[in-house]
């Protein structure tokens, strides 16, 4: 009885674990203290060179952050992305494109994350830029991560990265900031604000 005990409570310990660092990396450690600035993002992508600036004027991008290695809270995110949009109207559908830029374009080939965004569905967009243009745009937008080895792993490493949503316009102005979440509902409230319901 107290063996079961005992793996209860390092199970409780280990989700209170998570849920901690997740909240840590979106408040304690964001880069800018002013809060993220946008701005351009221009990076090949599953649908060429994709920049911003090919977003109508009345159009909006949901920016995320992942990567195509990641267990659970990126496809978590791509799914809540997918839920959200099927929550709008067809025309407020039309002018949202969601686009996820990995913070792994070491694994992350444009091959890679075709297959992967092709799982929530063909309007998703897949950055992969260079080291140095992730950590030009990452620090824009008061993204942050860290590689962190995995040896006894069959995928090496895996990375913590902040998970917020960023809903911005063809300039790289951030319209809202959508903190992560297992459900759609804040994503729809910020798309329906932005985009008229």
């Amino acid at each position: 009885m107290a063996s079961k005990s005992l793996w209860l409570g390092a199970g409780v310990v280990a989700v209170l674990v998570v849920a901690s660092s997740i909240g840590l990396y979106q408040y304690a450690f964001a880069p800018n203290n002013d809060g993220p600035v946008g701005g351009p993002v221009e990076m090949p992508s599953t649908r060429g060179d994709f920049s911003l600036t090919q977003l109508d004027d009345d159009q909006v991008a949901v920016l995320s952050f992942g990567y195509t290695h990641c267990p659970d809270v990126c496809p978590m995110t791509q799914s809540v992305k997918r839920q959200a949009l099927a929550q709008l109207s067809d025309e407020q559908r039309e002018r949202v494109v969601p686009v996820m830029i990995t913070v792994d374009p070491e694994r992350d080939t444009i091959e890679r994350m075709q297959e992967y965004m092709g799982f929530f569905g063909e309007e998703f967009v897949g950055a992969v830029g260079s080291q140095e243009q992730l950590e030009d745009v990452a620090s824009r937008y008061g993204v942050i991560w860290r590689k962190v080895e995995a040896p006894d792993s069959a995928m090496t490493y895996t990375i913590d990265h902040s998970a917020s949503l960023y809903l911005v316009n063809r300039e790289g102005d951030i319209l809202q900031r959508v903190l992560y979440s297992p459900t759609p509902h804040g994503l729809v409230s910020a798309l329906e604000s932005e985009l008229g319901s």
